[in-house]
């Protein structure tokens, strides 16, 4: 296929130069036609020489990028079948077949967010805490960036990768801020480096602080229109209670 090619390219060339004139036919033939070298070998001349190394195909080697699946050893287990108590019955070819050597991306994905949420959870029956929820998207996002890598345009799983680290965010910030020892044990386990938000500054302009002042101007007259309704509820409110109490009172026996 390369060989027709190259030969309709080259009858192109022919027929170009003999529109040009009988001189150009010539030195193009020349150029074209094979010589005998000294050991009997028809050689083309440097420029078929060069057709032939611009029509070779550019085989470009593959960047290999860490996995964060390498340290998992290729003799474990399935996680469907490591705890099955036949399993030390059986064959070896039967075990690595069973084993990770043989599994997919998918169940490697599977053991790895098990050995992250083995580190954080509170108890052994313990799947929706906080700590787990951020072991199980820490493995997702390790998995789409290691993707991302080797596929830099693939932007939907980019989005949900973002998506992911936004999650993770609200959860640490409410470990933090909540269970501040629990936030510092997550983060030391499963290697993940918080940094705190920027703070929240905003230009001041005239229209923005015109448009603030209004409507605190509006806020507090709407409390000024519900204070009476809000008094009337709170005294309702109150001569309710006190009746429950006298009643209570009376039911004890106590004198009022």
């Amino acid at each position: 296929m390369l060989w027709r090619g190259l030969r309709g390219s080259l009858g192109w060339a022919r027929s170009y130069c003999c529109l040009l004139g009988p001189g150009w036919s010539g030195s193009v033939s020349e150029v074209l036609r094979p010589r005998e070298t000294g050991a009997g070998c028809s050689v083309y001349s440097a420029l078929v020489q060069t057709a032939r190394g611009y029509a070779r195909p550019i085989r470009r080697k593959m960047q290999e990028f860490p996995s964060h699946l390498d340290d998992l050893p290729s003799t474990m287990l399935k996680k469907d079948y490591a705890n099955l108590p036949i399993i030390d019955k059986v064959d070896d070819v039967v075990k690595r077949l069973l084993s990770l050597e043989m599994a997919s991306q998918k169940e490697k994905v599977k053991i790895k967010t098990q050995q992250l949420v083995e580190k954080v959870r509170r108890a052994p029956n313990d799947s929706g805490s906080f700590e787990v929820q951020t072991a199980v998207l820490t493995a997702k996002i390790q998995t789409y960036q290691e993707h991302l890598q080797k596929h830099p345009k693939d932007k939907s799983n980019r989005r949900h990768m973002l998506m992911a680290i936004d999650h993770r965010k609200k959860l640490l910030k409410y470990l933090r801020r909540t269970r501040y020892d629990v936030f510092e044990n997550t983060c030391k386990q499963l290697g993940i480096q918080y940094t705190f938000p920027p703070p929240y500054n905003r230009r001041m302009t005239r229209r923005w602080v015109a448009k603030k002042a209004f409507c605190l101007k509006v806020f507090k007259e709407v409390q000024k229109l519900k204070a009476p309704e809000r008094l009337k509820q709170r005294r309702e409110w109150q001569a309710k209670a006190r009746l429950a109490k006298e009643q209570a009172l009376k039911s004890d026996g106590t004198p009022v």
